[in-house]
């Protein structure tokens, strides 16, 4: 799989989860993907300050990501 499929598969991945987000306020946005193994994203608005967002991290955007482009190995919000 080419470095544009896995952007294009982790860009669906955020699609899929951007309305549960957007639905408490808060959003997504892709940062970087470093090798193809390392997406880092940045939760936005309602998602910065929430105490479950480690949760919805690791449970929700790390396994959506994966359920796309398996290959990826850990997500990492950068704030």
């Amino acid at each position: 799989m080419t470095s544009e499929n896995v952007r294009e598969n982790v860009l669906k991945a955020l699609n899929e989860i951007r309305p549960f987000l957007q639905s408490d306020g808060g959003d997504i946005t892709l940062v970087e993907i470093q090798d193809d193994k390392i997406v880092k994203v940045k939760l936005e608005g309602n998602c910065i300050g929430c105490s479950v967002n480690q949760l919805t991290l690791k449970s929700g955007v790390e396994m959506t990501i994966k359920k796309y482009a398996p290959q990826i190995e850990q997500v990492i919000n950068i704030v």
